[in-house]
């Protein structure tokens, strides 16, 4: 199988035509391109906490450092992670926090995260089947907290793709933090085990490992949901003094 090939006979030209090998290249394109940003994030959820990080990459010296993020709040207790694209994500986070007002309005109680997750599930789905569409170049993880299962973490692909995880990683150097992430959840009895600093600590690692450098406090952002509260993300101190605990550990 060569996909060069394919895609000289024209199957990649249009989002809605499959290949003889089942492909749909343009949504095959739209996740490599999710690599190609260069970014790579992580999230760990602990028994009461979940923890997700992203490097922090600001393109040009003369740029406010406070106006590039990937980490946002959808609701007060609902918190993003995108990976890819920056415009898209803007989109895609703005999608996302209007389909849970609208759940707000209709219903009159916060979404849940599951519903949300597999609510952009079905959009991102649903942009693969019409050719006035693409998909976006941006993976989704969503974070909080369930009075009923505790701690949720979601990502979605932009296939359409949607799974629950215990801890999951996206970017070019997501099969090296997840495997480094399985061996480390099987030793935390798949996270119930981590309270809020060592979910963190662990996020963290996990990154450091993957990338293979240390971090500076303004080189990564830490977003965290800590039982029910809001939504918050980590000072540049804060995040300094978890980088002296992983050093001082290590």
């Amino acid at each position: 199988f060569d996909p060069n090939k394919m895609a000289d006979q024209g199957y990649d030209r249009m989002i809605t035509i499959f290949s003889p090998n089942g492909h749909l290249f343009q949504v095959e394109y739209a996740l490599k391109a999710v690599k190609l940003a260069n970014l790579t994030s992580v999230g760990v959820r602990g028994s009461e906490t979940v923890a997700l990080v992203s490097q922090k990459k600001v393109p040009d010296r003369l740029m406010d450092p406070t106006s590039v993020t990937n980490l946002f709040a959808i609701t007060p207790t609902i918190g993003a992670c995108t990976t890819g694209s920056s415009a898209d994500a803007r989109a895609l986070i703005s999608q996302c926090r209007q389909e849970a007002q609208d759940w707000t309005f209709r219903y009159g109680y916060q979404v849940p995260v599951s519903v949300l997750a597999r609510r952009m599930a079905d959009l991102a789905q649903i942009d693969t089947q019409h050719a006035s569409l693409r998909a976006l170049a941006v993976t989704l993880t969503l974070c909080s907290f369930d009075e009923e299962n505790g701690t949720q973490l979601y990502r979605v692909e932009p296939s359409g793709t949607v799974c629950g995880y215990s801890a999951v990683s996206s970017g070019p150097k997501e099969s090296e933090a997840m495997s480094f992430l399985e061996k480390k959840m099987r030793e935390a009895d798949n996270g119930s085990t981590l309270d809020e600093e060592n979910t963190i600590q662990l996020a963290i690692s996990c990154l450091q490992f993957c990338l293979g450098e240390d971090f500076r406090p303004d080189q990564i952002e830490v977003g965290l949901i800590q039982g029910p509260s809001r939504f918050r993300t980590l000072s540049e101190a804060e995040i300094e003094g978890h980088l002296n605990a992983i050093s001082e550990r290590d």
